[in-house]
């Protein structure tokens, strides 16, 4: 799914169940999409884990997908992609952050958000 110029995550709060939405950058690495937490484990992130399910919400158009939290084995090759698409624009949190393991990482998998 081709969403708009920047796609927006929108999932479940963990206490409100109110949809909360945030902008993020989707990497594709091996022709899965995931999404990575440069700010550390940020409230989307929390609550991405608890739900475990959300939206990618762009223009018109919404993908609801199963999110899986990778484990920290994983992290650094995605890291490393998603670096070295999007690091002119979040390079300074993993500078400020530069373990991959304070980074949450999920993998977007198709499925009901």
């Amino acid at each position: 799914m081709r969403l708009g110029v920047i796609p927006t995550l929108a999932v479940r709060g963990r206490t409100s169940g109110a949809w909360r939405t945030v902008p993020v950058n989707v990497v594709e690495l091996d022709g899965r999409r995931y999404l990575v937490a440069p700010r550390g484990d940020t409230q989307w992130a929390r609550n991405l884990r608890a739900a475990g399910r959300g939206e990618l919400r762009g223009r018109s158009r919404r993908e609801a997908f199963r999110a899986v939290e990778i484990p920290s084995a994983e992290k650094p090759r995605v890291i490393e992609a998603y670096l070295a698409r999007w690091g002119y624009q979040v390079g300074r949190y993993f500078t400020a952050l530069p373990d991959p393991g304070d980074h949450p990482v999920f993998r977007i998998e198709p499925g009901e958000g």
